[in-house]
């Protein structure tokens, strides 16, 4: 994913610098070409092998070192990042970026950098609080830093507060956010529904389905990293909301339709990736179910067609529905693009090993009323890409 793309990482003196291995090893495996500055404090926390043995590059530690593999180090390692990230970034180091001091091979390689720097502050709570830190930070924001706030928590020192380094894979999304995808998306808005949705029964039991929200999630992630302003209009699931993602979480589908309702008129983009239940009961108390030849009777009645009524409307934004069949997938996933009037159509191949609910890879089938196009299995991130840019070549 992050194949020709050059990482800069640089590693200063505080206890988190143990956390960056772990960085530099899933950069690695994203096939970034990853680059490590250490300063010598750092050295004295974990060993330079460690970065060189991930990332299969010499670390820099001297401005000096004649063996770096570069004819000016500190220039040419500045020149070729497409990415910064200094974590953890001590108040030493933050003090060094805000006057322009160059005393080590990382604050000297900083003066020459012209790519996006990410600045990462781990320190003990009084530390970071105290005024010439926060008047450095505020410095480097003027200088058009990113700054990647620190945790709270329980700090090696004993202490209690912010100032605890955030964990690799939240540093490694700032990451993908700068560097991952081309821009394609910018100036746009898209709005994609995740998930299922649950029609209460009673205060303990509700109807609902098996979506796990991944297909959807994976959507608002790319479209993000692609420069969209993305809202996700979310289900109840169990994952982690994406960072650079607007996230309204909601429960029934009436709740969801009005989320997306809302916002519908504003966007240029809508995914309805969203398993919305079908039914809902007609009266929620359990009391209230009837008795027929001895088996409770449950009334129902149909939910909101989000997608449909949406798409009725005489103006909406490029529409992308999602159809999961059990039965003449492609040919009941036409009709369904047809009938509800959708500029774009993902068939979900329920039946294929690997593809459907709960799974992190996915076989989809793209249909619109001209033409369709068939993947073979892949990652619901990889396939979240395949489908922007099928609607990138629609809009």
């Amino acid at each position: 994913m992050l194949k020709g793309k050059h990482v800069l990482l640089g590693i200063t003196g505080g206890i988190a610098a143990y956390k960056v291995a772990n960085l530099a090893s899933m950069l690695a495996k994203l096939h970034a070409d990853v680059h490590v500055i250490m300063t010598k404090n750092a050295e004295q926390i974990i060993s330079p092998v460690v970065f060189e043995a991930l990332t299969n590059h010499k670390v820099v530690d001297d401005v000096f070192d004649r063996n770096s593999g570069y004819h000016v180090a500190h220039i040419a390692m500045a020149h070729e990042a497409d990415v910064v990230m200094i974590a953890p970034a001590s108040a030493d180091m933050i003090a060094k970026l805000a006057h322009g001091i160059a005393d080590d091979m990382l604050s000297t390689t900083m003066l020459a950098v012209r790519a996006p720097v990410y600045v990462v502050p781990a320190m003990n709570t009084f530390m970071y609080e105290h005024h010439a830190t926060q008047e450095n930070i505020q410095k480097l924001k003027e200088y058009g830093y990113h700054i990647v706030e620190p945790a709270k928590g329980y700090l090696a020192c004993g202490d209690t507060g912010k100032g605890k380094m955030p964990e690799p894979e939240e540093l490694l999304e700032f990451i993908m956010q700068e560097i991952a995808c081309e821009k394609d998306l910018a100036g746009k808005k898209v709005l994609v529904t995740a998930g299922p949705t649950r029609e209460p029964l009673d205060p303990v039991r509700y109807l609902t389905n098996h979506s796990t929200g991944k297909m959807g999630y994976a959507l608002a992630r790319n479209a993000a990293r692609r420069g969209a302003q993305t809202v996700l209009v979310t289900g109840p699931v169990q994952l982690q909301a994406p960072r650079f993602v607007e996230t309204v979480r909601v429960t029934t589908a009436q709740e969801m339709y009005e989320a997306v309702d809302t916002r519908f008129a504003d966007q240029d983009i809508v995914v309805m990736a969203a398993a919305v239940a079908d039914y809902r009961p007609v009266e929620i108390a359990a009391e209230k179910i009837k008795k027929k030849e001895g088996a409770a009777v449950l009334e129902l009645e149909r939910t909101q067609d989000i997608i449909g009524e949406m798409a009725a409307r005489k103006e909406h934004p490029f529409l992308c529905g999602f159809s999961m069949e059990t039965e003449h997938l492609l040919e009941n996933s036409r009709q369904k693009l047809i009938k509800k009037n959708l500029d774009l159509i993902v068939a979900n191949h329920l039946r294929t090993q690997g593809a459907g609910f709960g799974t992190d890879t996915n076989v989809i089938t793209l249909i619109t009323r001209e033409d369709m196009q068939e993947l073979p299995l892949m990652s619901k991130d990889e396939a979240a890409g395949k489908i922007f840019d099928r609607i990138l070549e629609l809009i």
